[in-house]
């Protein structure tokens, strides 16, 4: 018998599952319209495709397959033949599943803030619902130092006591990427207060990684500064606006201009009239098309509602879910508190956050130290991270 298996497997060898690991591509720039795919391919066959660092699509064994084709440019006839033998389907059944699949990536490739549940036909899950295994996203504040203006109750600077240099972050960003995180945000305090911001860019993109920043955007008023994190790959960034500041509004402005994916935070204070002052009509104007907020205290969450909403019908699209201040007072945890409806959890699954010091948080501003990550090997953090 095992002569006879030997045989077979001789002359009819097994298909290969696509092997675990981490494919990306990138567009060269001929085609008029920039965007980055990152596919990972988990021992299970399953996959996760993120396009651009912001939409996330989980696929089935098959269609992580047809995924992995489409970034390698593999021939319809070659991926027709090869899913046919694999699974025991017509070959033109496979031709007519792959060319399905491409049309609706390639849509959403194609179309920004697309939802792929209604224009798509993907199966829609609960955000963070199924099982991964690594963050889509690391969250890394390099630094809790903040300008004279900013306001010290934001970071919890009595408790980290120093910040790591460029190579221990390097290190960091190498054993990230190696467990299969592909997006890394850089955030404070104010990253752009550490010389070495566009050095950490940089090797995160030569490393493969979707790149954020977000920052006040003082720095950004310069235009050589900008121009020199531009220049590292930077993928998206975020302002948080400060509207009572011109150089806040010219480092808008700035980067508004270049060809970069801007969002622009607001926090609701109790001194704040966003609906009153012309600020979003003002934001709209300038071609802003992405919009944070989050509200400085429970007490002022009254006003998120009305706040969304205007922010709706001006046209403006909505981000709750990367570390700002008072991040997790955000809309849609806020709205759905009184409700039955559980809140979309991503903390400690979705994403993780880094400290200063390399201490590994489940988020901002959750207080369990899941390990150090520049001391610590990845496998015992995730562990902690899931249990």
């Amino acid at each position: 018998m095992n002569k006879l298996r030997s045989l077979i497997d001789r002359y009819f060898p097994p298909f290969q599952p696509i092997p675990a690991g981490m494919y990306t591509y990138n567009t060269s720039g001929e085609t008029g319209y920039n965007y980055r795919l990152h596919l990972r391919i988990d021992a299970s066959g399953t996959g996760l495709l993120i396009v651009n660092g912001s939409t996330v699509v989980q696929l089935n064994q098959t269609a992580a397959e047809y995924a992995y084709h489409l970034i390698q440019n593999t021939p319809a006839d070659a991926v027709a033949r090869e899913v046919s033998k694999r699974y025991g389907i017509k070959a033109e059944q496979a031709a007519q599943d792959f060319a399905g699949l491409s049309e609706r990536l390639q849509t959403l490739i194609d179309t920004p803030d697309l939802d792929p549940v209604t224009y798509l036909d993907f199966e829609r899950n609960t955000p963070y619902s199924g099982a991964v295994s690594a963050p889509y996203r690391l969250d890394c504040a390099l630094t809790y130092r903040l300008p004279e203006e900013g306001y010290a109750r934001f970071v919890p600077t009595d408790r980290v006591k120093h910040e790591l240099l460029l190579p221990d972050w390097q290190t960091i960003l190498d054993k990230a990427w190696k467990a299969g995180i592909q997006h890394v945000v850089f955030t404070g305090g104010e990253p752009t207060l550490r010389n070495d911001l566009s050095d950490l860019l940089g090797y995160a993109s030569q490393l493969g990684m979707v790149t954020g920043l977000i920052t006040n955007g003082l720095m950004l008023a310069d235009h050589a500064y900008l121009t020199r994190l531009l220049n590292t790959g930077l993928d998206h960034l975020m302002i948080v606006l400060h509207p009572e500041s011109d150089q806040s509004w010219l480092a808008l402005k700035n980067c508004l201009a270049e060809d970069i994916s801007v969002t622009v935070h607001l926090t609701v204070t109790a001194d704040d009239n966003l609906l009153g002052n012309g600020l979003i009509a003002k934001l709209v104007e300038l071609g802003v098309q992405n919009v944070s907020i989050s509200t400085a205290s429970p007490e002022q969450q009254s006003t998120i509602p009305e706040v969304r909403q205007a922010l709706a019908q001006a046209g403006l699209h909505l981000v709750w879910d990367l570390p700002v201040p008072y991040s997790e007072l955000h809309p849609v945890a806020l709205e759905l508190s009184g409700y039955d409806e559980e809140i979309p959890q991503g903390a400690g699954k979705a994403w993780l956050y880094v400290e200063p010091d390399g201490d590994v948080l489940p988020a901002q501003g959750v207080l369990t130290v899941l390990g150090n990550l520049l001391q610590d090997d990845w496998d015992p953090i995730w562990k902690k991270a899931t249990a």
